[in-house]
C-alpha cells in the first residue's frame, strides 16, 4: 500500500501526457507531420516526472486550472443552450465535457501536490 501512495502523485502528469499523445495520434493521422508541435506540450510534464520542481509544478497547476475553468464556462453555456448545436456536435461536446472535468480534477491535484510539498 505504501508503494501505491508513493506513486499516486504522478497520476496527473501521466494523465496530461496521455491526453496529449491521444490528440497527437488523432491529428497525426489526418494532418501528418504538422502535428508534431503538439508533442511539445508533454515536455513540462515529463520534466516533472524526471526532475520535479515545485515552482514548475505550481505554475502548471494554476495554468491548467485557469484553462479548465474557461472550458467549464463554455460547457455550461452549452448546457444553458445559449447557442444551438447539431446532434453530432452535442455528442462531441459530451465527450469534451468529460475531458474538461478530468483536466480540472487533475489540475487541482497538481496544485494540491505543490501545496503539500510532495516533491
Amino acid at each position: 500500500m505504501h508503494t501505491i501512495s508513493k506513486y499516486t502523485k504522478f497520476i496527473p502528469y501521466l494523465y496530461f501526457i496521455s491526453v496529449t499523445i491521444y490528440f497527437f495520434t488523432g491529428i497525426n493521422r489526418s494532418e501528418g507531420t504538422s502535428a508534431y508541435p503538439i508533442l511539445l506540450f508533454t515536455i513540462p510534464f515529463l520534466w516533472q516526472l524526471i526532475k520535479p520542481n515545485r515552482k514548475l509544478n505550481f505554475s502548471l497547476g494554476i495554468v491548467f486550472v485557469c484553462l479548465s475553468s474557461y472550458l467549464i464556462l463554455a460547457y455550461i453555456s452549452n448546457l444553458l443552450q445559449i447557442l444551438s448545436w447539431s446532434a453530432a456536435s452535442k455528442q462531441l461536446i459530451f465527450y469534451g465535457g468529460l475531458l474538461v472535468a478530468g483536466n480540472f480534477i487533475m489540475s487541482l491535484w497538481i496544485v494540491r501536490n505543490s501545496i503539500k510539498k510532495v516533491f
